[in-house]
C-alpha cells in the first residue's frame, strides 16, 4: 500500500497550491479519503474529507471557502486545491485513507 503526496512548496500569502495524493495497493474507490495537516509544535488535525463517490465532503472551519477536496477514482488520486493561503496554513499535509498514511508534503506560506 502506498499513498504518495505531491504539490507542496513555498507560496506567498494569498497564493494557491494543489496537492495530489496517488494511491496504490488497495481498492481506492472503496474508501473515504482525507487530508490532515500538522504544523510545527502542534497536533495533526483533519483538514478535509471526501466520500467514496466524491459527492460528500467536509472541511475544517478555518479552510471552508478556500480549500476544495476532490478525487478521481479512475486515477486513484485525491486532490486538495488550496486558495487564498495564509501563513497559518503552513504545515506538513498528509493524505489518509483505508487506515494508511502518506509521507506528507510541506506547505509553507510566507512572504
Amino acid at each position: 500500500v502506498q499513498l504518495v503526496e505531491s504539490g507542496g512548496g513555498l507560496v506567498q500569502p494569498g497564493g494557491s497550491l494543489r496537492l495530489s495524493c496517488a494511491a496504490s495497493g488497495f481498492t481506492f474507490s472503496s474508501y473515504a479519503m482525507s487530508w490532515y495537516r500538522q504544523a510545527p509544535g502542534k497536533e495533526r488535525e483533519l483538514v478535509a474529507a471526501i466520500s467514496t463517490t466524491g459527492r460528500t465532503s467536509n472541511y475544517k472551519n478555518s479552510v471552508k471557502g478556500r480549500f476544495t477536496i476532490s478525487r478521481d477514482n479512475a486515477k486513484n488520486t485525491v486532490y486538495l486545491q488550496m486558495n487564498n493561503l495564509k501563513p497559518e496554513d503552513t504545515a506538513v499535509y498528509y493524505c489518509n485513507g483505508g487506515g494508511f498514511w502518506g509521507q506528507g508534503t510541506l506547505v509553507t506560506v510566507s512572504s
